[in-house]
């Protein structure tokens, strides 16, 4: 491993913190498309509902990842600090993901099935990537930021 790779991966860095978040949203993202290709296209669930469906079930696993391995958190989580703000940011993100998917599904109703199992998941991909930079600096400054007495140690 070269150099500059080791110091960007070293723990505490935000080049570290931004490269596993990165890797927790790519995982947590491809399950949701799968899920929603699958509702979607093979189940014929509509689109909005579908998306609902598949973005819930990676937002624990998201929350889980991201608290232990990027921010190396271990222990209860405070529901108050950490818990109900990871949720209201995902509920966010769902919420504009949901629109977007829906307004593809809308649009592409008509397309053959080939064709939708592609556009939907690009269209949730494609809000995700937009919104995984706020996701990304509220999380990092804001929910697992440091607690001033981690900072005074």
């Amino acid at each position: 491993m070269s150099a500059r790779l080791r110091s960007l991966l070293q723990h505490g860095t935000t080049s570290r913190r931004v490269l596993c978040c990165l890797s927790v949203s790519v995982g947590t993202t491809v399950l949701s498309a799968a899920i929603l290709v699958i509702l979607a296209v093979g189940a014929g669930v509509p689109a909005g509902p579908a998306n609902i469906i598949a973005v819930c079930c990676g937002i624990l696993p998201s929350y889980l990842a991201n608290r232990r391995w990027t921010w190396g958190r271990s222990g209860r989580g405070s529901m108050a600090r950490e818990v109900v703000p990871f949720w209201a940011l995902s509920i966010a993100g769902l919420l504009v993901s949901t629109a977007t998917v829906a307004a593809a599904g809308a649009l592409t109703a008509d397309w053959s099935p080939a064709s939708r199992g592609l556009v939907l998941p690009v269209v949730q991909a494609g809000t995700f990537a937009i919104l995984w930079v706020v996701q990304f600096v509220v999380l990092d400054r804001v929910i697992f930021r440091p607690s001033r007495e981690l900072e005074l140690r």
